[in-house]
C-alpha cells in the first residue's frame, strides 16, 4: 500500500508569483478574482482582500502572513487580471537535537530551488550533534539553546528571541528538537513555529513519545496505520493545530526499526512540501481555527 499525502506541490528557485492562471500561462492571476490593495516593505507584507468560496464547507478563509514574527491576518483573495503578486524569499531557522535528516532535506530543497526560502540559522541543544556539524559544513550559523550544565554557552530564551530577530527569521522549523519550546519564543513567533512528529497525532504524541519509542508503541498497540504529522507549536508537547499528515501502513511483521525507516522517508517529503507552502504564503485559516494549505495548482482547493 502506498503512503498517501494530504497535499503536494513545489515552487521555483526564485521569488515566485502567488497564483498561476491555467488559461494564460504568462499571467500569475486567476481570472475571477480581484486585488484592490497591495503594500510591501522590508518589514511587512499586507493584503486587504476578500474571497468568496462556492463550497459551503469553506465560507471564509483567512490568510496568515508573517514578517519578523509579527502576525498579519487578512481576508483571502487574489489580484486583478494581468497584475502580479510576488512572494518574498523567506528566512528559516531550524532546530535539531540529533542527526538532522529532516533539516538536511529542507536545506537541500532550498539550495535546489524547490523552496522559496533559505535556512539562515540552526539552533541546537547539542553542539556536537550531526545536524550542527552539517550546518557548520554548509556555512550556516549554529546557536546553542538552552543554557544547561552540559551546554554552559547556551542562550537564555530572551537572548534567543533577540538573536532570531537579528537574523530576520520568518519561520521556525523543529526537526527532531527534543526540548520544550519556551513561552517567550512562542509569543514572539505566534503561529510561525512548526514541528514534525513520527505518528498520526493526536495518537502516540506528548511528553516521552519521541524517536523509536513512538514506533514501538504503535506496533504494540496493533494500529494498522502510522505516519507523520506537521503541526503548529504551542506551550505543550505535540498539542498544536495539525497542518498536514502523511499516512504509512504498519505491516504485519514490522519491527520498530523497519517502520521508523519508512515513516522517516515520508517525513522528508512532507516537511519539504509544507515548507514550500509556508514560503509561498499558502497557509490559510478556516473560520473555526483549523489551518489549511492552499493548492498551488488550483487556488480554490484546500487540503
Amino acid at each position: 500500500m502506498e503512503p498517501q499525502s494530504l497535499f503536494s506541490g513545489f515552487c521555483s528557485n526564485s521569488i515566485t508569483p502567488l497564483y498561476r492562471n491555467p488559461q494564460n500561462p504568462l499571467s500569475s492571476s486567476p481570472p475571477s478574482l480581484s486585488f484592490p490593495c497591495f503594500n510591501q516593505s522590508k518589514h511587512q507584507v499586507s493584503f486587504e482582500m476578500q474571497y468568496f468560496l462556492s463550497s459551503q464547507r469553506l465560507r471564509s478563509v483567512r490568510r496568515l502572513l508573517c514578517k519578523n514574527s509579527v502576525e498579519k491576518v487578512s481576508n483571502l483573495v487574489s489580484e486583478k487580471e494581468g497584475s502580479k503578486s510576488w512572494v518574498k524569499r523567506k528566512r528559516l531557522a531550524v532546530f535539531v537535537s540529533g542527526g538532522g535528516s529532516n533539516f538536511r532535506s529542507i536545506n537541500q530543497a532550498c539550495i535546489e530551488g524547490f523552496v522559496n526560502g533559505d535556512v539562515v540559522v540552526l539552533v541546537t541543544n547539542k553542539h556536537a550533534c550531526g545536524g550542527a556539524q552539517y550546518a557548520r559544513d554548509k556555512g550556516i550559523p549554529v546557536i546553542l539553546f538552552p543554557k544547561t550544565k552540559d551546554e554552559p554557552d547556551g542562550l537564555s530564551p530572551d537572548d534567543l528571541v533577540k538573536v532570531l530577530r537579528e537574523f530576520e527569521v520568518d519561520f521556525i522549523l523543529l526537526a527532531g528538537y527534543l526540548k520544550l519550546i519556551p513561552a517567550e519564543l512562542i509569543r514572539a513567533y505566534s503561529r510561525s513555529i512548526f514541528n514534525i512528529h513520527p505518528s498520526l497525532l493526536p495518537s502516540f504524541g506528548g511528553k516521552g513519545y519521541y524517536g523509536m519509542k513512538v514506533h514501538k508503541a504503535v506496533i504494540a498497540s496493533g494500529a494498522r496505520y502510522s505516519g507523520a504529522t506537521i503541526h503548529f507549536v504551542d506551550e505543550h508537547y505535540d498539542t498544536g493545530r495539525i497542518l498536514a499528515q502523511k499516512i504509512v501502513p504498519v505491516l504485519a511483521n514490522d519491527t520498530a526499526e523497519e517502520l521508523a525507516t519508512r515513516v522517516l522517508r515520508e517525513e522528508h517529503k512532507l516537511y519539504v512540501e509544507v515548507t514550500t507552502a509556508l514560503c509561498e504564503d499558502r497557509i490559510v485559516w478556516r473560520e473555526d481555527g483549523v489551518p489549511l494549505i492552499q493548492s498551488k495548482e488550483n487556488p480554490e482547493e484546500y487540503y
